[in-house]
């Protein structure tokens, strides 16, 4: 969603304002633009722009400007459409200056009640509500960082924000609540930005501010104010980052970077955490066991693509461990009462681990009482993960394409894991824990054969350019796998694509079905593969045309209407794994066949941070 990059230098931070903005591009955005104070004179030069970040920087090459304090931002519009006047910084008057994450749910009081003042508005934001408070404040005779601990404590909702003053110009004051945000330790510089990958250029150390932090930076110093106002320390992470995280290398595109890099990921999050024969229960923390010695019952909360991979794990764990999992969608469970269960264990998945329903979610469930806190996430300082008990990565490292891929198959391979553990609790037998031990060591493997497919699904793509709907069909587990290749298909491509349960066809989907709409199925070699294909029979019976990647070795004939891609036999276990992953190819290629932005489809953003 909106980054943030701000910068306090002994060197001009233009540049390294734009260069941050380019390196958060991947989270989706509609607009771009920067504020410097004027190193000269002490004003404040500010650009913004529609459109991509190089919008911005061709602006600023056609008239640059110098500064050593600065602050900058891509903004994903929810209040007001994305226009200039709505693009960040928002300015009161020509002295001060602010960015802001997030969402001020009193914003409409705040508004009126600053306009009884005197403060005209320029823009449809809540965010403008923050810089004319902030003002409204120095007009009282606060400093600035008083000024913001002040109108702070008038907001309602969430928020990151960055203030520079040309009153003050040696300093930028930050603070959060709800939205991330980090500080960058450098040497006579010092920086902020909402995602440490905007910093990866002029600094690996980071400081990772807690909920209700209030922060002063100037080159020199870095000083944190915590919710109750007390001066405070807090620790200095390093954070190594590689530089192919974010290079598309030989590929056209980071989805495809990121599809093919699924073999490794599964390696890299198995790797540690799975002995010859056994899951190593260490992994999951120092705490591990006591935790799933007392567990229950299972509640898995998420969104989006990581609800899918919960609901996959929701047959693991009935299957194989017998307690009850309840999968909830995070934004929800928020907002209705639970009745929790004694020895509840409370999951919550995330790739960026900043997923705002998710997180009040998890706050949520450690005040009415869950057994305990457990969070699968990719993200080892994120928010999800420094609140949770335990928490397990998944290792997929920085996921660019606002289409989930590999951190999916990463999320399903921990919650295995996980299943593992409290099945081995609950009768699971070391037999039966070792052959799934086996199907994940071998699960690179199986991915990569399914990529070696990749020339015919290419192929297949062919004939779902022209398509405006799609349907998804699976059985089982595979019932959220068809659901995830049906969200990947709309997501990027923008064909109106539905997941069903497939024997759900004759209570309403089955009207839809006509010689116009594909139909695509999963159909692993399992023992519901046979009412599988009594399903898809009513599909053919009503001309519908059907794609059906399954077993190799199962009885599923190629026919008139009926395309079968070929599936290389892998254990049931791991089949929900391995059976995305034709789904996510079949989705890019027809992306690309259809000419639209496969990183950043449009609307949408990589970690959603506002409800």
């Amino acid at each position: 969603m909106c980054g943030i990059v701000g910068a306090a230098a002994q060197r001009d931070v233009p540049e390294i304002l734009l260069e941050g903005l380019q390196r958060l591009e991947y989270r989706g955005y509609d607009s771009a633009g920067l504020a410097v104070l004027d190193a000269a004179d002490g004003t404040i030069n500010r650009r913004r722009s529609l459109g991509k970040v190089v919008e911005l920087l061709n602006l600023y090459k056609s008239k640059p400007f110098h500064g050593r304090v600065g602050i900058a931002h891509t903004r994903w519009a929810t209040h007001g459409i994305p226009s200039k006047a709505n693009a960040h910084p928002h300015m009161s008057g020509d002295d001060l200056c602010l960015v802001h994450n997030g969402i001020i749910e009193n914003h409409d009081a705040l508004r009126t009640e600053l306009i009884n003042d005197g403060y005209k508005f320029t823009s449809q934001t809540d965010s403008e509500v923050i810089v004319h408070l902030v003002h409204a404040q120095l007009e009282k005779g606060l400093d600035l960082l008083a000024a913001v601990k002040a109108s702070i404590k008038r907001l309602e909702g969430a928020y990151a924000i960055c203030v520079i003053s040309k009153q003050d110009p040696n300093r930028i004051i930050a603070a959060r609540e709800g939205s991330p945000l980090v500080v960058g330790k450098g040497i006579g510089e010092n920086f902020l930005s909402s995602d440490v990958l905007a910093l990866r250029a002029v600094t690996d150390r980071f400081i990772f501010l807690e909920e209700g932090d209030v922060v002063e930076i100037t080159t020199d110093t870095v000083q944190i104010w915590d919710k109750t106002d007390n001066k405070v320390d807090r620790d200095v992470t390093r954070v190594e980052m590689g530089v192919e995280d974010t290079d598309k290398g030989k590929y056209r595109h980071h989805m495809l970077k990121e599809i093919h890099q699924q073999p490794r990921v599964i390696r890299d999050t198995t790797e540690g955490r799975i002995g010859e024969h056994r899951v190593l229960e260490e992994a999951f923390g120092v705490q591990a066991g006591e935790i799933f010695d007392d567990t229950k019952a299972v509640t898995i909360v998420a969104c989006g693509t990581s609800f899918y991979a919960a609901q996959v794990a929701s047959y693991w764990v009935e299957d194989l461990v017998g307690v009850p999992c309840t999968v909830e969608i995070a934004s929800e469970f928020r907002y209705r009462k639970v009745a929790v269960t004694e020895g509840n264990l409370f999951v919550t998945i995330s790739q960026s681990g900043e997923t705002a329903d998710t997180l009040a979610a998890l706050r949520i469930a450690r005040e009415v009482g869950y057994h305990a806190t457990l969070t699968i996430c990719n993200v080892p300082t994120s928010s999800l993960v420094r609140e949770s008990d335990l928490a397990l990565l998944i290792k997929a490292g920085t996921e660019v394409g606002v289409a989930s891929t590999k951190a999916f198959t990463a999320q399903l391979t921990d919650l295995l894991m996980m299943t593992v553990l409290l099945g081995r609790r609950h009768g699971l037998s070391d037999e039966k824990e070792a052959e799934i031990v086996h199907a994940l060591r071998n699960l690179d493997s199986y991915i990569d054969s399914v990529l070696a497919l990749d020339p015919q699904i290419l192929e297949l793509s062919e004939r779902f350019a022209d398509k405006h709907h799609a349907l998804f069909l699976g059985r089982g587990p595979m019932w959220p796998v068809a659901m995830e290749g049906a969200l990947k298909l709309k997501e990027i491509s923008y064909i109106h694509a539905e997941g069903y349960p497939a024997g759900e066809l004759k209570h309403g989907p089955l009207a839809l079905v006509d010689d116009d709409m594909p139909v695509i199925a999963v159909a692993p070699n399992n023992d519901l593969l046979e009412k599988l294909q009594s399903n898809l029979q009513e599909v053919r019976a009503r001309g519908g045309e059907l794609f059906v990647f399954a077993d190799a070795a199962a009885p599923f004939p190629a026919e008139e209407g009926v395309t079968v891609i070929g599936i290389p036999h892998v254990p049931d276990i791991v089949a929900p794994i391995v059976y995305v992953v034709p789904l996510q190819l079949l989705s890019y290629h027809v992306a690309v066949l259809k000419g639209t932005d496969v990183d950043q489809p449009r609307n949408l953003a990589k970690s959603v941070t506002v409800e």
